[in-house]
């Protein structure tokens, strides 16, 4: 996590590595509704639940992001009105 900004940064390799995890799978997954002996129904549903799968997986990562994205914002803004009030904070003024 940069110190700086508060921005958490992937490295290029954990970025390929999670593409090339996440082009395996899929590769796989379609081969074996592909290559296994099945029934078209067998198949299409397989196919269904693969593509609902991949689609609520990124889903789920977007909700995530979302969410600590959100936190980390909202942690900020209140950083930066503590830091207003105690910058305007006199305790040798009476009142």
């Amino acid at each position: 996590m940069n110190a700086i900004n508060g921005i958490s940064k992937s490295t290029s390799a954990f970025f390929v590595q999670a593409a090339i995890s996440f082009g395996v799978s899929f590769v796989g997954a379609v081969g074996g509704i592909l290559f296994l002996p099945l029934d078209p129904w067998q198949r299409l549903f397989l196919a269904m639940t693969v593509l609902f799968l991949v689609a609520s997986s990124f889903t789920l990562a977007k909700v995530i992001r979302d969410q600590q994205e959100a936190a980390s914002i909202r942690v900020r803004l209140d950083e930066a009105r503590m830091d207003k009030l105690i910058s305007e904070h006199n305790p040798f003024t009476t009142g």
